[in-house]
């Protein structure tokens, strides 16, 4: 850490010196312009960067399916708009993965193929993304698809079940967009002031939102073993029903406290959300002592069904101590 003392000039104007090891390694010389960004009782100082489209060049010879998807996504995530993917020559098995990738990303679209490159684009204007906006979407999606996997299960609906399934392609997409926005905020402090949002609370919504995916894989979990079951014993539906009921209501509480405008509205909806997951066991022992009583097979099933439900109820509660940190006074 280096200090230096604020003087006056002109005898209204604060001038401080810049390290010259940083302007150096920064390329800040004489006549460049550097960017303020002001948080609170901080000054943030950066060079002024080039505002065009990222772009950035991956090698693919040696990766082909799902570790070629993965690092398409990765160099999205990284923000990246303009991905230009290089080999001696593409095959047929890597240009289906690449699409595989551009599918699960949000307005990403191929833009150039020849036999030895693929250069894929962001279509979006980073800037006009909300972090907000998409957690928000991903809650709606993850909630309906937790009611839906029960319902299928309960009715046995394969056509449901199928279903959520297929909305779990949403809730990844929607994570990698808040995943890429967050990581622009910590590369930069223009991103999170062209966002409207700080970046402590651009942590807590990517934090959340990472419960929120997860919450949507339990709920894919349960369908797929929902689409195996026959019809479920009333015995065992109705306390699933109350289960499910009490792990939405923290969800959703939980939820409301991280969306919520007054710290104590936060603070009351955080508390009473944790609270509730402390009583999940008293649901899941009845459940438990009525599977005992079905065939082994099906018992498995349904035990890791209520399992699902017991985690989504955590990740209710995970999400809540974010709300009650984000509500919390700030030093």
């Amino acid at each position: 850490m280096e200090t230096r003392k604020v003087q006056v000039t002109g005898g209204s104007t604060y001038t401080v010196s810049l390290p010259k090891s940083w302007a150096t390694e920064n390329d800040v010389s004489a006549g460049s312009t550097v960017e303020f960004y002001p948080e609170d009782d901080a000054l943030l100082l950066t060079p002024q960067r080039d505002t065009h489209r990222q772009k950035g060049t991956l090698d693919i010879s040696d990766l082909e399916g799902e570790r070629l998807t993965r690092a398409v996504m990765t160099m999205y995530v990284s923000g990246f708009d303009i991905i230009t993917l290089e080999a001696g020559r593409i095959t047929t098995d890597q240009r289906r993965a690449i699409r595989d990738a551009t599918q699960g990303l949000v307005g990403v679209e191929v833009l150039e193929e020849t036999t030895d490159s693929v250069v894929i684009q962001d279509l979006l204007d980073s800037s006009e993304l909300s972090i907000v906006n998409a957690v928000t979407r991903m809650r709606l999606i993850a909630g309906s698809m937790l009611e839906d996997a029960v319902r299928a299960l309960v009715e046995n609906d394969d056509d449901i079940a199928r279903d959520v399934v297929e909305r779990d392609d949403d809730v990844d997409r929607l994570w990698l967009v808040v995943s890429r926005i967050f990581r622009a905020t910590l590369r930069s402090p223009r991103a999170s002031e062209e966002l409207g949002v700080s970046r402590e609370d651009c942590f807590d919504y990517h934090s959340s939102a990472r419960q929120l995916e997860r919450v949507a894989d339990h709920a894919v979990k349960i369908s797929k073993l929902a689409l195996k079951l026959d019809d479920v014993p009333a015995e065992v539906a109705d306390p699933l029903g109350e289960l499910h009921a009490e792990a939405f209501d923290i969800f959703e509480k939980s939820m409301d406290a991280l969306f919520a405008d007054g710290s104590d509205d936060a603070t009351e909806l955080g508390h009473a959300a944790l609270e509730s997951v402390l009583e999940i066991d008293q649901y899941t022992r009845t459940i438990d002592d009525r599977l005992r009583e079905l065939d082994s097979i099906e018992a498995q099933s349904l035990g890791l069904i209520v399992d699902s439900l017991s985690r989504c109820a955590d990740y209710g509660g995970n999400i809540a101590e974010t709300a009650l940190q984000k509500a919390a006074p700030r030093p």
